[in-house]
């Protein structure tokens, strides 16, 4: 599970209202960017003055941090428990894909964020958390993939890293179209998506 800043958020005296805050944020976040979203277009946004963020959070990088983290620790232990639940290679890799999709039902704009606004946040410390869950979901794809290969479940001559960089690109670009209420759901996105993907590395009959 990913570790959270030791810079925390004060407490806030609404749960309710602070997570609709992070809600908005997060939309917000994906529609204008991170470093051109300002704490009034926030709170703009959720009919608040500007002052009263601080009830909540005491700044808008407290709001990233814990869409953030917050995204990467669920996901986290997701991916977690697909990989203690001993399922051979094949049917890991579907429900690592479908946990994927169901983090963005969960969280579309959250995933959106993590794919856009790492590349200036990962040398800072707070966001040290960053670097750690993309190593960890790396060698949890990696592994999976490579006992596919080992087990000739998956073809012999399959670039693992390249097909672990493609499935997770590919995957995550969904956020950018995913609404909820759609009319398809997680589940049935991920079901259409793996039966692509895995007719190209499935060894063929």
């Amino acid at each position: 599970m990913s570790k959270r800043s030791s810079e925390k958020t004060t407490a806030g005296p609404s749960p309710e209202r602070r997570e609709e805050l992070l809600a908005t944020a997060a939309e917000v976040f994906t529609a204008q960017g991170y470093t051109a979203t300002t704490v009034r277009r926030i709170t703009d946004a959720v009919g608040m003055l500007a002052g009263s963020l601080c009830h909540h959070f005491d700044s808008k990088v407290s709001m990233l941090d814990e869409i953030l983290s917050t995204f990467l620790d669920v996901l986290g232990g997701r991916y977690e428990a697909v990989l203690a639940s001993g399922l051979g290679p094949r049917e890991t890799t579907e429900a690592l894909v479908t946990e994927s999709f169901r983090g963005i039902g969960r969280s579309r704009a959250a995933v959106a964020i993590y794919q856009k606004e790492p590349r200036h946040l990962v040398n800072q410390p707070r966001f040290h958390y960053l670097a750690d869950a993309r190593s960890r979901f790396e060698k949890a794809w990696l592994g999976t993939l490579e006992r596919g290969v080992a087990a000739e479940v998956f073809r012999a001559d399959l670039d693992v890293r390249l097909t672990y960089r493609f499935v997770r690109d590919t995957a995550w670009v969904a956020a950018s179209w995913y609404r909820p209420g759609g009319r398809h759901g997680p589940e049935e996105i991920a079901r259409q998506y793996l039966s692509m993907v895995l007719e190209g590395i499935a060894v063929r009959a």
